[in-house]
């Protein structure tokens, strides 16, 4: 893959670098780490290498730009280049983009044997979608989780109830983001470089690993890139009434995952930075109805959160106190210490990185006109500016508000790979169409070799812990009320129908709940804090946030009790689990 002519800055003289034996040794090194990175991928693909790639592009790109340093002439592409990328021409932008769809849909299928049980976070939500359907208790649930997710999958379980019918929910959310990627880049690019960022947004290994899952930062991703969309038209496009349309993604997304309120804030920040806040005045009319029909959709989510917290933000501020931070701006540190690796593999780290090359180049573009007086400035520069500056703060601002997943930041890692293509391709010249194709042939390859990590080396730690969680689920599941209390709540109540909670939420309920042993429980559904109600502690031997022989004793309370014990095969081992009887 030549990326070289791309990135080549410009020329220093006198340096070292720039001497022909620096030179040469950085293009050995270039050539050697790029075959490896390539050779590496197919074996990959194929099944023969096994565990985390090694991130050789991420060598190889800073070994080009020293090796290529210096003025000279680019050659044009060879004859057969030249052919090869005029048959690719051929092939409409169109059919790219159904052909990643379709890509994708095979790795949601083929990665369904791999992880085959509900998890922990698509329980949770699992359990609430069932809970609207059959009043099954929502083991797991925290008023601080958005109702948009459970909703859809209300709809799939009502046509058929079981894992799978969510997990097509997470196709369906999957497919929509990246047709929604392939359409706002053919805008805000072309439509065949929009056709090779979408296959780097998928090949890469952040969004790879939650492809099958039902979770919620997916579809939101999708929505979050129309909003951005939509900023950009409405400042872009002379008369556009994007302003007016663009609550309606925005509600969306925030019903669907409530953390969303950080990203909106980054995107509205960025927007008044790339464009000026004169720009967003001059449409203040249509500014004013947008914010007003936003503020409406809020209310239902203001109303409830003020009935179960006391405060209309109250349930966005407990979202983010349930965040799983050491100390504030922990999250920044790890998407640092990350970046871009672990959020979109080599191929699309280095693309990322161009990305903000791109975003870098506008900025001291638009500061040049400026000193000189100039009106305009190149073309595209306001808008490569507010998508960097978005991706850019979307990083500080859930950096700092909560902890660091790469789930939560796919936005700037789509919004960094559209820009990194446009980096890579414009000022490859002749050679465009030649990188390009290099690029999208090396992420085809990508997304068989990180499905098979992902398959063989990411999914079967989780799913040996769920085959020991299913094994005790299925021991209480039946028609009789009961209470599991337990680290694995939204698991076990999936797969028993139980009502479950953890620990630390029985000790607080025990003391009211008498001679039942419960009081609310953790769901919506009460069960737990009826007459009759069977209660049983289930401890794991090597399970998480369980209680000591101390804290058991004083949680069991000199009441009697019934032990038996569940070997598992899974990676927990053997269950024990402490029934608590009536007080008589």
């Amino acid at each position: 893959m030549t990326i070289a002519p791309v990135l080549s800055p410009a020329p220093v003289r006198g340096g070292e670098v720039g001497a022909p034996r620096g030179r040469r040794v950085a293009l050995v090194v270039a050539v050697a780490t790029t075959l490896a990175a390539v050779v590496q991928q197919v074996l990959h693909a194929v099944g023969v290498a096994g565990g985390q790639p090694w991130p050789w592009l991420l060598v190889a790109a800073p070994a080009w730009l020293l090796a290529l340093r210096g003025p000279r002439a680019v050659p044009a592409p060879p004859p057969v280049v030249v052919r090869a990328t005029g048959r690719l021409r051929r092939i409409p932008a169109w059919a790219g983009a159904a052909a990643v769809l379709a890509m994708a849909t095979a790795v949601w299928a083929a990665l369904q044997d791999h992880e085959p049980l509900i998890g922990h976070e698509e329980a949770v939500y699992g359990n609430k979608a069932r809970s609207w359907l059959d009043g099954t208790p929502d083991a797991g649930w925290g008023t601080y989780r958005p109702v948009g997710l459970p909703a859809l999958g209300r709809i799939a379980l009502a046509v058929h109830d079981d894992v799978g019918a969510l997990r097509v929910v997470a196709l369906l959310l999957t497919l929509f983001t990246l047709a929604t990627t392939y359409l706002v880049a053919a805008r805000l690019t072309t439509p065949r470089r929009a056709v090779v960022a979408t296959l780097l947004v998928l090949s890469g290994l952040g969004f790879l690993r939650r492809l099958p899952l039902f979770l919620n930062d997916i579809g939101a991703t999708g929505l979050l890139l129309t909003v951005v969309y939509l900023l950009v038209r409405a400042q872009e496009k002379p008369g556009s009434r994007a302003l007016m349309l663009l609550p309606f993604p925005a509600l969306a997304a925030f019903y669907l995952r409530y953390g969303v309120v950080g990203t909106l804030a980054a995107i509205a920040v960025a927007a008044v930075l790339a464009y000026g806040p004169r720009a967003w005045l001059a449409q203040g009319r249509r500014l004013a109805l947008g914010a007003g029909v936003l503020i409406a959709g809020l209310i239902p989510h203001f109303s409830y959160a003020t009935e179960v917290t006391g405060s209309p933000l109250g349930l966005i501020f407990s979202a983010t106190e349930h965040a799983g931070r050491a100390y504030v701006g922990d999250g920044l540190v790890y998407y640092l210490s990350v970046f871009p690796y672990r959020l979109a593999g080599d191929l699309g780290g280095v693309v990322m990185a161009a990305g903000l090359w791109g975003l870098g180049a506008a900025i001291r573009r638009r500061r040049g006109n400026r000193r000189r007086g100039a009106a305009t400035s190149r073309p595209g520069d306001r808008n490569r500016v507010f998508l960097g500056m978005t991706a850019v703060l979307t990083f500080i601002v859930l950096g700092v508000a909560t902890d660091g997943e790469p789930r939560f930041v796919y936005l700037p890692v789509v919004l960094l790979t559209v820009l990194g293509v446009q980096t890579l391709a414009e000022p490859a010249g002749r050679w465009s169409q030649a990188v390009l194709a290099a690029v999208a042939a090396l992420a085809a390859v990508t997304v068989p070799a990180t499905t098979q990590y992902v398959a063989h080396d990411a999914m079967p730690g989780p799913t040996a812990q769920r085959v020991s969680t299913l094994a005790v689920a299925r021991q209480f599941a039946g028609d009789r009320p009961c209470l599991l209390v337990t680290g694995y709540e939204p698991d076990l109540g999936w797969y028993s129908g139980c009502d479950a909670v953890t620990y630390g939420q029985y000790r607080r309920m025990a003391p009211a709940a008498g001679a039942s042993g419960a009081s609310g429980g953790s769901g919506a559904s009460g069960a737990s804090g009826a007459s009759g109600v069977e209660v049983s502690l289930v401890l794991f031997e090597r399970g998480r946030l369980q209680p000591g022989p101390a804290s058991l004793r004083r949680l069991i309370d000199g009441r009697a009790t019934t032990t038996r014990t569940i070997p598992t095969e899974g990676s927990l081992g053997t269950a024990t689990v402490i029934t608590l009887r009536a007080r008589s």
